[in-house]
C-alpha cells in the first residue's frame, strides 16, 4: 500500500503545473518536498515568454536569495527543475505557507523577473512522543472515570500530514480519551474505567500510538509504564486546567509570567504541594522559564524572542506530599508579543556601473532588497533615497525594489552619486538602516571643443623667416579621456590663386599656427582662415575659430624713378633752360614711387652738392621734386648743368634712389616757340599743383586731426586702466620724430612682448600712431612693436591697431592718387 502512495505521489509531481499571477512580473510553481534530483518544475522560460535562443545571449541568471542551488534551469529547453534535495521542513518549519522566492535576470535589454515556488508537504515525518517511555503514578484510590492528563505526539509535517489519532493498546483498566476540538484546551487522557487494585496489579504496561492522516500513514509509539500506588485519596487541583498568558519579547530576567494556585482537600503531608514543571516538558520550556516550587510563580529564566518562538504551551503538576504522592495538572498558555527590536537588513545587487551619461530614464541600476524579523506594523518596512539625486526606488515585488534612474545625468556637472537607500519600519519608535551605493556616471562625448573667444587679431612684420610661429589657438574640452582630446587643423580655403596650406599650418596637438613662407605686404595685407578643433570621440565634435592676420608693413622697397616722358631715359631728365628765367621758375620735375606704406614711402627729394664745391642756382622741392632756380641766370653759369637728385624714404634705415637731370641754358633769343610753350604750360601744371597741394593740406590736417582725437581716448582709457607687469607686459614707449616730415613728421612707435605661451617673448608686431606733439631731438625710431597685453590682444587695442592701420592704408591709396595728379599735371 505504502508503495502504491509513493507512485501516485510520484504522479502528481509530473502532473504540477504553474500557475500564472499577474502583476509584478510572478510566476508561481509547485513542487513536492523530497523530490528528486531532475523532477519537473514549469517551463520558465515559455512562461515568462522568452525565447529559447536568447537564454544564454541574454545572460539568463537565477538568484534563489541565499538558499543555494535547489533549483535549476536547463538553458536548452527553459525548463526549471530540482536541482538538490528539498526539505520542508528544515525550509521553513510548522509554517503553513512555504515557498522558495527565485529573481530571473536577463540582459539586452534588462528585465527582471520574480517567480515563487510552492513547496508541498508530503508525509515525510512521523508522530513523535517526547520519550519512549513514560512513568505513570496512580493510587489505587482513584475513582472510575478519573482522568491522568499525557503529552501528545508532535509532527513535524503540516496539515493533513500532522493531523494525528490516537489508539490504546488493549486494557481492562483504562481506555483513551481523544479530544475532538482543541487539544491544548482538553489534553490527550487516560480514563480510568475499572478500580485498581495494587495487590492484583502493581505495574501495568501499556502502549500508546498516535498515527497521521498523510498517505502513507506514519506512527509513532511510547510505552506507558503505570505504577499503581497506594491510596492517597485527593490530588491538588488548580483553579483551572488552562491559563492564557501574554508576554512581551525581551522581558528581563526575573519577570513574572503568572502565579498558579492548587489547592488538595488532604491534610498534612497529603495537603503540602510541590509545583513542578511536567517531566516531559521540552528542555526548551525549562531553559526559558523557571517555577518555584513552593510559591508557583512562573517566571522568566531566559531571553524571549518573538522572532525564535511565538507560543509556550507549559504543563505543570501540582504534586503532594503524601504517599503515594498524588498530583494535578493545568496547562499555561504564554503568548510572545512582538517588539519592534529587529531592524531591517539591506541587501544592494548592482547591475549596470559604471552609468552612462547618455542612460535612457528607467535604466535599472540596481536591485534591493529588504528583510525585517519582526511582524505587523514592526515588520512593515518603507525604502526612501538621499535627497537630489536623478535616481528613484520602483517596487517590484514585496520587499523588492528596483533602482532606476529618474532624471538626466550630466558627468561635467556631477561625475559620482553616493546614493545612501533607507529602510525604516512601522514599529514605535522605529527602526531603520542604511546601505550605499556608489554611481559613478561615465562619460560621452556630449562637449565640443570651445575657443575663449570667436575670433582673434595678429599682427605680423613681412618677410618673417619661413616657419616662424605667429600664434597659439586653445580650445578647451569639458568631456574626458579621449572625448576631451582635441586636434587642431585648417579650413582650407583659396587665397588667390593659391591654397591656404601654403601659406599658414597649425600643429595637430599643441595649436601652434606657423607662417610657412615669408609674407609680403604689398602681394597680402590681411589673411583671414579658419582653425578647426575636433575631439576624438565617436562621432567627433568640433568648432572653428577665425584668425586675422594683418601683414605690417617693413621698409624693403627702395623709391623707384618713373620715366621722365616719350624720349627720356628712366633716371636721366633733360631740360633746356632759358637764361632769362626769374628765381623760383620751375625748369624740371623728378618723380618718383615707393611700393611700400606709411613712412616707408613717404618720399623726400635732395639736390646733391656739386663738384668741388661750387653752388648750384638750383633747389629741389623737399617732396615735390620740383627743380625750380633760386636766382636770376647770368652768363657765368655753364650752359651745361648735371644735377644729382636723391630721393630717400624715411623708413628705418632709409631706402635711397639717385635721379641725373640734365639742365641747357640758352639765351632767351635761341630758346624754340616750342620751349615756350613748355614754360607756358610748366607755370600752369604748377598752379594746378599749388591748387592741389591745398587740398591735400586740408584732407591731411582733417585726418589728423581726427587720429589725434582717438589717441587722446585711447590714451585715458589705458591710463585708467591698472599697470600691468611680468616678462610680456608692454615696454616704455619711444617717440620717434623727424622735422622734416610735414604734417606726418612725428609718430609715436609702441613696442610691447608678445606672450605665445611657450619661450621667451617675442618682438615681431608693429602698430603705429601718428601725429603725435613733435619731440624735438628724437630722430631714431624702432619698426617693432607689439600687442597691448601678455598673451591676448585687448579690445580696446585691436579696434586701435585696425583703426590705424586701415588709416595708414587709406593715406598710402590717398597719396598714390595724388602722385598719379601729379605726374599727370606734369
Amino acid at each position: 500500500r505504502q508503495e502504491h502512495w509513493r507512485n501516485r505521489n510520484l504522479l502528481l509531481l509530473f502532473v504540477t503545473l504553474a500557475a500564472w499571477e499577474t502583476g509584478s512580473a510572478q510566476v508561481r510553481y509547485s513542487v513536492m518536498e523530497e523530490a528528486k534530483h531532475g523532477t519537473f518544475v514549469g517551463h520558465i522560460a515559455q512562461d515568462l515568454r522568452l525565447e529559447l535562443q536568447e537564454l544564454v545571449p541574454r545572460l539568463f541568471q537565477l538568484d534563489s536569495k541565499g538558499l543555494g542551488e535547489l533549483l535549476e534551469v536547463n538553458l536548452q529547453n527553459g525548463i526549471l527543475f530540482v536541482n538538490s534535495r528539498i526539505d520542508r521542513e528544515e525550509l521553513c518549519g510548522r509554517s503553513a505557507e512555504c515557498s522558495i522566492h527565485l529573481e530571473v535576470i536577463v540582459d539586452r535589454p534588462l528585465q527582471v523577473f520574480h517567480v515563487e515556488v510552492e513547496v508541498k508537504d508530503i508525509n515525510d515525518n512521523p508522530p513523535v512522543f517526547q520519550g519512549t517511555q513514560k512513568n505513570l503514578f496512580i493510587a489505587e484510590s482513584r475513582p472510575l472515570d478519573f482522568r491522568f492528563p499525557l503529552e501528545g505526539a508532535s509532527d513535524a509535517d503540516i496539515g493533513e500530514n500532522a493531523l494525528l489519532t490516537y489508539r490504546l493498546s488493549s486494557s481492562e483498566y483504562f481506555s483513551l480519551e481523544v479530544p475532538t476540538t482543541d487539544q491544548q484546551v482538553k489534553p490527550l487522557s487516560l480514563v480510568l474505567r475499572k478500580p485498581l487494585d495494587r495487590e492484583e496489579s502493581p505495574e501495568l504496561h501499556l502502549v500508546l500510538t498516535a498515527t497521521d492522516r498523510g498517505k502513507p500513514e506514519l506512527t509513532g509509539t511510547v510505552q506507558l509504564h503505570i505504577n499503581v500506588l497506594d491510596a492517597n485519596d485527593n490530588a491538588p487541583v488548580f483553579d483551572r486546567t488552562l491559563y492564557a498568558v501574554k508576554l512581551a519579547e525581551n522581558v528581563p530576567n526575573g519577570t513574572l509570567v503568572i502565579k498558579l494556585n492548587a489547592s488538595d482537600l488532604d491534610e498534612g503531608l497529603n495537603a503540602d504541594i510541590i509545583y513542578s514543571f511536567s517531566s516531559d516538558a521540552s528542555p526548551d520550556i525549562n531553559f526559558k522559564f523557571y517555577i518555584d516550587p513552593v510559591s508557583g510563580e512562573i517566571t522568566v529564566a531566559g531571553h524571549i524572542d518573538f522572532e525564535e518562538r511565538k507560543t509556550y504551551k507549559i504543563r505543570v503538576e501540582a504534586t503532594d506530599r503524601g504517599y503515594p504522592p498524588l498530583a494535578g495538572h493545568c496547562t499555561v498558555l504564554v503568548e510572545v508579543l512582538d517588539a519592534n527590536d529587529n531592524a531591517p537588513k539591506l541587501t544592494i545587487k548592482t547591475l549596470w556601473l559604471p552609468v552612462k551619461e547618455d542612460a535612457q530614464l528607467g535604466t535599472i541600476i540596481a536591485l534591493i532588497s529588504v528583510i525585517d524579523g519582526d511582524e505587523g506594523e514592526n515588520g512593515q518596512v518603507t525604502c526612501s533615497l538621499t535627497p537630489h539625486v536623478p535616481f528613484k526606488l520602483v517596487s517590484t515585488f514585496k520587499n523588492y525594489y528596483s533602482l532606476v534612474l529618474d532624471s538626466a545625468l550630466d558627468r561635467e556637472r556631477v561625475a559620482n552619486y553616493e546614493v545612501v537607500v533607507t529602510a525604516r519600519d512601522g514599529g514605535s519608535p522605529s527602526l531603520s538602516a542604511t546601505a550605499s551605493v556608489s554611481v559613478e556616471v561615465a562619460d560621452v562625448n556630449d562637449n565640443a571643443p570651445a575657443f575663449p573667444q570667436p575670433e582673434y587679431t595678429v599682427f605680423v612684420k613681412e618677410n618673417n623667416p619661413p616657419g616662424c610661429h605667429i600664434f597659439t589657438v586653445s580650445a578647451r574640452d569639458a568631456d574626458a579621456q579621449e572625448n576631451a582630446l582635441v586636434s587642431y587643423s585648417l579650413v582650407e580655403r583659396r587665397v588667390g590663386e593659391r591654397a591656404l596650406s601654403s601659406y599658414v599650418s597649425v600643429h595637430a596637438e599643441s595649436g601652434k599656427v606657423y607662417a610657412l613662407q615669408p609674407l609680403d605686404h604689398e602681394e597680402l595685407e590681411l589673411l583671414q582662415f579658419q582653425v578647426s578643433a575636433r575631439d576624438a570621440g565617436v562621432p567627433p565634435l568640433g568648432s572653428n575659430v577665425t584668425l586675422q592676420v594683418f601683414v605690417l608693413d617693413e621698409n624693403d622697397n627702395a623709391p623707384a624713378l618713373l620715366p621722365p616722358g616719350p624720349g627720356g631715359g628712366p633716371s636721366a631728365v633733360s631740360q633746356v633752360v632759358s637764361r632769362s628765367v626769374d628765381a623760383g621758375h620751375v625748369v624740371a620735375k623728378v618723380r618718383a614711387v615707393d611700393a611700400d606704406s606709411g613712412y616707408n614711402a613717404w618720399l623726400s627729394y635732395e639736390l646733391q652738392p656739386a663738384a668741388g664745391g661750387a653752388r648750384s642756382p638750383f633747389r629741389v622741392g623737399l617732396y615735390t621734386g620740383e627743380i625750380s632756380t633760386t636766382r636770376a641766370l647770368d652768363e657765368a653759369d655753364t650752359p651745361r648743368q648735371r644735377l644729382l637728385v636723391l630721393v630717400k624714404d624715411h623708413g628705418e634705415p632709409a631706402l635711397t634712389a639717385t635721379a641725373t637731370v640734365l639742365l641747357s641754358l640758352e639765351d632767351s633769343g635761341q630758346a624754340p616757340k616750342a620751349s615756350s610753350r613748355a614754360l607756358s604750360g610748366a607755370a600752369g601744371a604748377e598752379t594746378a599743383l599749388v591748387d592741389v597741394n591745398v587740398y591735400l593740406i586740408i584732407a591731411i590736417c582733417a585726418v589728423s586731426s581726427l587720429l589725434v582725437l582717438t589717441l587722446l581716448l585711447y590714451t585715458a582709457l589705458r591710463c585708467s586702466a591698472p599697470p600691468s607687469e611680468g616678462a610680456c607686459g608692454p615696454l616704455e614707449p619711444r617717440l620717434v620724430c623727424s622735422s622734416a616730415v610735414g604734417s606726418w613728421s612725428f609718430s609715436q612707435e609702441r613696442r610691447q612682448r608678445v606672450c605665445s605661451g611657450e619661450g621667451p617673448p617675442k618682438n615681431d608686431l608693429m602698430a603705429f600712431s601718428p601725429s603725435l606733439p613733435p619731440c624735438p631731438g628724437s630722430v631714431a625710431n624702432d619698426p617693432q612693436a607689439s600687442l597691448d597685453s601678455p598673451g591676448k590682444v585687448g579690445y580696446s587695442n585691436i579696434l586701435f591697431f585696425i583703426f590705424a592701420f586701415r588709416l595708414e592704408t587709406y593715406l598710402k591709396y590717398l597719396l598714390r592718387y595724388i602722385r598719379m595728379v601729379f605726374i599727370h599735371l606734369s
